[in-house]
């Protein structure tokens, strides 16, 4: 448990919520996140057609279509595949190596034993009832323990880290030519290229997703806050009534 820091008289208490190793990864994370979401979307747009199997072509069958994404949301904005691609391996690198920078971290300074790690209990149903109540409640903290993280947090938190990211990861492994030589175990494993591309494509819309609700409650919870408790390390915690 990370040590509470001393309050002032009249000031609420603030505790030492994140290391800086999560910090620093969170950080670089959403900028790589950023750059590889909007070259996706261009290099998306020179196909914008997801196959399963092996081969994927104008002529085979699509299970989706995408819309064609507006220069607003690509990079570059104007269409240049060489660019996207050149920025999405750049930050592609940085995206997976930025992750293992942050296991070994957490390894060492015990952040996922600490905070991440789900027990038994985690899942008991009055527990998680409870949990959902709070959230509808728009109370995001326990009183008792109000750097804990929550069931709900647990679970998202280990989604991203352990299962969309090293999927994004693998994936685009696999989809690589060169490294097909080296391991094409990688690309049975997905069951072909144009299957990886879809898993893909699924992984990051479900980062889409979690990013959409994780920027949506740290507006409810209180976005000065959490925000510098991000950049600094502290977290001021609130009245028990708003948490």
């Amino acid at each position: 448990m990370l040590p509470p820091a001393a309050a002032s008289p009249g000031t609420r208490p603030t505790v030492y919520r994140h290391r800086i190793a999560t910090r620093l990864w969170h950080w670089v994370n959403a900028i790589a996140i950023f750059v590889l979401l909007g070259s996706g979307l261009t290099i998306l747009n020179a196909h914008p057609h997801l196959y399963w199997g092996v081969y994927g072509a104008n002529f085979d069958h699509a299970w989706l279509h995408t819309p064609h994404w507006p220069s607003y949301l690509t990079i570059p904005a104007s269409y240049n595949l060489a660019i996207a691609r050149r920025w999405h391996l750049s930050f592609a690198l940085i995206f997976a190596f930025s992750l293992l920078f942050l296991i070994i971290a957490s390894l060492l300074n015990r952040h996922f034993q600490r905070d991440l790690r789900l027990r038994a209990r985690d899942f008991r149903g009055g527990v998680l009832w409870h949990d959902f109540k709070e959230h509808l409640a728009l109370r995001f903290h326990d009183p008792k323990n109000p750097q804990a993280y929550n069931v709900f947090q647990k679970l998202s938190y280990a989604l991203v880290i352990f299962v969309l990211i090293p999927l994004m990861i693998l994936t685009g492994l696999a989809m690589s030519p060169g490294m097909n030589a080296g391991w094409p175990w990688l690309l049975d494993l997905f069951g072909g290229r144009q299957s990886a591309r879809s898993i893909h494509f699924i992984a990051a819309a479900g980062l889409v997703a979690f990013t959409i609700v994780h920027l949506a409650l740290v507006i409810l919870a209180g976005p000065f806050n959490e925000v510098r408790s991000m950049i600094t390390g502290r977290w001021t915690v609130p009245p028990e009534g708003e948490i």
